[in-house]
């Protein structure tokens, strides 16, 4: 479940030609209609982003309250992006709207 919204930007650039951004990391659980769900283990994902040379990071805004888990060396090297909708994860990936 925690790769639902990687899976559906990842759909969503080969639909639309378009690539996702290389330095954008991202983790979520998506609804039937779209809406991002919370999901587990958000210090070890966004640590592991970090290492990996990633600078930005979406994340489930469910998942905010999460964010003090996180060391605060980690939290300044980092951008986080709280998203609500799969389109919220498309427009910060691929940088346009998944809507038709």
């Amino acid at each position: 479940p925690s790769a639902g919204v990687a899976m559906f930007v990842a759909l969503a650039s080969l639909m639309m030609d378009r690539p996702v951004r290389s330095d954008r990391a991202m983790s979520g659980e998506i609804s039937l209609r779209g809406l991002v769900l919370p999901v587990g283990g958000i210090k070890e994902k966004v640590l592991a982003a970090l290492r990996a040379g990633i600078d930005t990071v979406l994340l489930p805004a469910r998942n905010r309250k999460e964010l003090e888990e996180i060391p605060d060396d980690a939290r300044r090297r980092l951008t986080f992006v709280w998203i609500d909708t799969v389109d919220d994860a498309v427009r910060e990936a691929i940088g346009v709207s998944a809507d038709p």
